[in-house]
């Protein structure tokens, strides 16, 4: 017999009935969810999943996420596992609940279970009828989830896996959804003054001349921490330049040198490990060898809103409304720094700045804290550009060496992958300490904790590492470099779009050298049947012709992966134009995330995964000089702009047998290495370094 699965880690830390579902007397019935809506539509497809097992209808379902003070603890909503983890919780929770309330039907009516159906809330048979509402007092759900229940097969399903209208969309329409657009009686306006680069402190600032200024209310000094409350915003940004002129810094440690990033960080002290090994050197032969480095640069969020947080506390209760991904982590934070009881403590979630990783939300929740306790009012904080691009974590810069060896049979049988990189996540309440900014600033300061990394199988600077093809002998290293000179935290995939950029590059640089077509090439390599099917369902998609080459003006590529080589599989084709820049014409994607809550959704998440690494891909990297961080605008750091968005097609593999398999971040690294596979098309070009800027092109031709 095989062994029983284990319950999702949601259920196993939050397992009783009640913490996911109510009874209203309004004939409705609440759900909760602690997974939190960014974007990518994930409110709905709880909300369809919970409706599906309760057999009610949409329309009679409310759903709470991200509210400390009801909402289950299921950690971040980060790594594509909000449909494998939190949905799959919500699922046989629901499918309990359901259960025992046929079964309290089954003694009200008289009648055999086998006999009562449920439509809409009511159970109903040949003896009568009852419904959810009328036995709300008669169901305890206050105790512990039991898997006594089975969910329903998915050909009975009727909400699940259909579309269905977003429920977070018209709120955000009129603006009602974002914390930036809150407003409370009596609320204040802030600002932080940041220190100008990472390692300084505040010397001195004459505080008195701020506070002198018009509609001013507070100005907050706690060490190197800067805080400051106005009637008005304006009046907020007009006391945050003149705090700028006024404060004195101590001296800056210094950056590296500018230059080559893979030099950066070969020369960064790191610590070496080899994290996976599989198979014998191969020997007795001497098989045809490659070798290939890539790159990419630290990247910012680039969210096109900045960071923002509202703050009260009254009668000894702190709320703060956020955009973190991480409320019960965020809230414990909080909590520790301001030493407040936890209980006193309320984060509760609002639509902000869209992010897909660890960007400024949780550290503006602090800044607005603090501040809304310094003036007994609520006040709301909203971060400047600067501080959005300078402040918020970087995702890592990463450097990869591959190395690989081809049999006379012209299969791979070796490869390589070792890799340079910081660390990928340093989110408040991951490892010890306080990860928060403030915190480090203000007297007394927390200590910044030490960095480490999430290791495999999921992974953090080494995620996809590991090529999901069949290779005799495979090693992967990891070089981790625990010191950084720019702040850095998860940003979407973590390290998984570099990675995937080099593996999916070297297997086109291969597969060229020795004349195979790469969709050939790949498949030759790919005994797993979804990978094959996402290879071939995009190649037939995208129009792909065997052995074609391009024009020097137009070509195509192919990236693919299974994102963390467990969740969603996903293939992407591109197709460009090159002149004085790469422009993308059509991207075509094929993904398998096993059983589909919502297409809609799931076309939305791989559409906005795509569009973003082309934003990567040809134009986003951090800069630097010897002092300081100098991309602090939008000139400094140009992303994708609206008229710049190609044609994107999705395929949608739906195999609703299967458990439902996380899939926002999944096509990030396909259509990175699908963009660099289509200017070798093109061009014969081989760009090894991101971003794959006019400059870098042009001083390659040279």
């Amino acid at each position: 017999m095989s062994a029983p699965k284990a319950l999702p880690q949601s259920l196993q830390t939050n397992p009783l009935l009640s913490t996911w579902v109510r009874i209203l007397a309004d004939h409705t019935v609440q759900v909760f969810s602690g997974k939190v809506e960014l974007g990518q539509g994930i409110v709905t497809a709880m909300a369809q999943i919970a409706a599906e097992e309760l057999d009610i209808g949409f329309d009679q379902l409310r759903i709470t996420s991200g509210d400390t003070r009801v909402s289950p603890d299921e950690w971040y909503t980060a790594g594509s596992q909000s449909i494998e983890v939190g949905g799959a919780a919500m699922r046989l929770v629901c499918a309990e609940v359901r259960s025992l309330f046929l079964a309290q039907a089954a003694i009200q009516l008289g009648e055999n279970v086998q006999n009562i159906s449920v439509h809409r809330g009511q159970f109903s048979s040949a003896k009568g009828s009852t419904s959810y509402w009328e036995m709300r007092d008669l169901v305890d759900l206050g105790r512990a989830f039991s898997a006594s229940a089975t969910p329903k097969s998915h050909g009975l399903h009727a909400v699940v896996g259909r579309p269905a209208a977003r429920l977070d969309i018209a709120a955000k329409v009129s603006g009602a959804a974002f914390v930036q657009d809150m407003e409370l009686p009596g609320m204040l306006f802030g600002r932080i003054l940041r220190p100008p680069t990472l390692g300084t402190t505040l010397l001195s600032l004459d505080a008195e001349q701020i506070r002198k200024m018009p509609g001013v209310a507070h100005v907050l000094v706690s060490g190197s921490f800067v805080g400051i409350a106005a009637l008005r915003e304006e009046q907020a940004l007009k006391a945050l330049e003149k705090a700028r002129s006024l404060a004195r810094w101590s001296e800056a440690p210094g950056m590296p040198e500018p230059g080559d990033i893979a030099e950066v960080l070969r020369h960064l002290p790191s610590t070496r490990a080899v994290t996976y090994s599989q198979g014998n050197e191969p020997s007795g032969r001497a098989d045809k060898g490659f070798t290939a480095s890539y790159s990419r640069p630290y990247l910012a969020h680039a969210s096109i809103g900045t960071s923002s947080a509202l703050a009260q506390l009254e009668a000894g209760q702190l709320t703060i409304w956020s955009h973190t991904q991480g409320p019960h982590h965020l809230r414990a934070q909080i909590a520790k720094v301001m030493q407040m009881p936890l209980e006193a403590v309320n984060i509760i979630h609002r639509d902000g700045a869209g992010c897909y990783g660890h960007n400024g939300a949780d550290d503006v929740a602090l800044d607005a804290a603090l501040l809304a306790r310094a003036c007994a009012q609520p006040v709301l904080v909203v971060w400047t550009r600067e501080d959005e691009l300078v402040w918020s974590p970087s995702g890592s810069a990463m450097l990869v060496e591959m190395k690989a060896s081809l049999d006379a049979n012209q299969q791979l049988s070796a490869w390589s992958h070792e890799l340079w990189s910081h660390t990928h996540i340093k989110r408040p309440g991951w490892a010890e300490g306080v990860n928060l900014l403030a915190a480090w600033h203000m007297d007394p300061p927390h200590p910044v904790p030490p960095a480490k990394d999430m290791p495999l199988p999921a992974g953090g600077g080494d995620r996809n590492a590991i090529p999901l093809y069949n290779i005799p002998r495979v090693e992967v290293v990891y070089n981790f470099i625990a010191d950084m000179p720019v702040r850095v935290s998860a940003l979407r995939t973590l390290g998984a779009q570099t990675n995937v950029f080099a593996i999916e590059s070297f297997l086109d640089e291969i597969a060229s050298e020795v004349g195979i077509d790469p969709v050939e090439f790949r498949l030759r390599h790919q005994s797993d049947p979804r990978a094959r099917a996402v290879i071939e369902a995009a190649a037939k998609a995208a129009g792909w012709r065997t052995g074609a080459i391009g024009d020097e003006a137009r070509g195509m590529g192919m990236g693919f992966s299974r994102y963390k080589n467990m969740s969603a599989y996903c293939a992407v084709v591109t197709e460009i134009e090159v002149t004085q820049s790469i422009r993308v014409l059509r991207a075509v994607a094929a993904v398998d995330a096993g059983q589909i809550v919502n297409p809609d959704g799931l076309r939305n998440q791989i559409e906005g995964g795509i569009l973003q690494a082309i934003s990567w891909t040809l134009k986003e990297a951090m800069h630097w000089d010897r002092e300081r961080l100098t991309s602090r605008s939008w000139e400094d750091y140009p992303i994708l702009r609206f008229d710049e968005v190609p044609a994107i097609e999705v395929v949608l593999i739906d195999r609703p047998d299967l458990p439902g398999l996380g899939a926002g971040e999944c096509a990030a690294g396909p259509t990175s290495a699908a963009l660099g596979n289509a200017l070798f098309q093109a061009m014969g070009l081989r760009m090894r370094d991101l971003p794959l800027t006019p400059e870098r092109i042009a001083r390659a031709l040279a």
